[in-house]
């Protein structure tokens, strides 16, 4: 998976008008969580904005003041109005405990059903995938080549290797659906196939 680094401070101050201030001066409070003990820190809003606003996941390598770890996102505050993120929470990764992420969808191959114009339809953008952090893959890739018009690949169809999928086994991923061309192309057929009329 990709990593992220990002440098904190430890905040002294806890309070709302800690958590205030800090904002005012663009930085951003975080906890994190999943140690011996919680840690309370903030990074400038800067140091975020790469990790944040993009469909990339990410394991982030954490340094506040000198104790280094690697932590994953677990939640995320943003202001309403102007999107600006406001508070982060992260959960440190534990050497031999897995973690859970919703990671990409990413639709490979161009199917029969499509070429016979039918429509992709993409049921799920993400997938929740548990696994050790070393075997957490960067995005799921579902092959629909051999897919034709009305039919589905579902969860429980997709193989993992190291890996284990949270969703239910029968939600459908991605499904072709039939168009106007593909039913007047069945209905064409259909026609064709019809004993003529004496």
């Amino acid at each position: 998976m990709k990593t992220f680094d990002i440098k904190g401070t430890l905040r002294k101050d806890l309070g709302k008008k800690g958590s205030a201030k800090l904002r005012k001066n663009d930085e951003v409070p975080c906890v994190l969580y999943g140690g011996s003990e919680n840690i309370n820190f903030y990074a400038p809003t800067t140091a975020f904005r790469l990790l944040v606003y993009t469909p990339d996941v990410h394991i982030v390598n954490l340094d506040i003041e000198g104790k280094k770890c690697q932590a994953i996102i677990k939640d995320m505050q943003f202001h309403p109005v102007t999107e600006k993120l406001l508070h982060m929470d992260l959960l440190q990764i534990v050497d031999g405990k897995p973690i859970t992420l919703n990671i990409p969808l990413k639709v490979s191959g161009n199917s029969i059903g499509i070429k016979k114009g039918g429509k992709l339809n993409v049921s799920k953008r993400t997938l929740k995938i548990k696994a050790l952090a070393q075997h957490m893959p960067q995005e799921v890739v579902v092959d629909i080549t051999d897919l034709d018009v009305a039919q589905t690949i579902k969860v429980g169809a997709l193989s993992a290797e190291n890996y284990q999928f949270m969703n239910n086994a029968r939600e459908t991923v991605v499904s072709i659906l039939s168009s106007r061309l593909t039913q007047k192309a069945g209905d064409e057929a259909a026609a064709a196939a019809a004993p003529a009329k004496k």
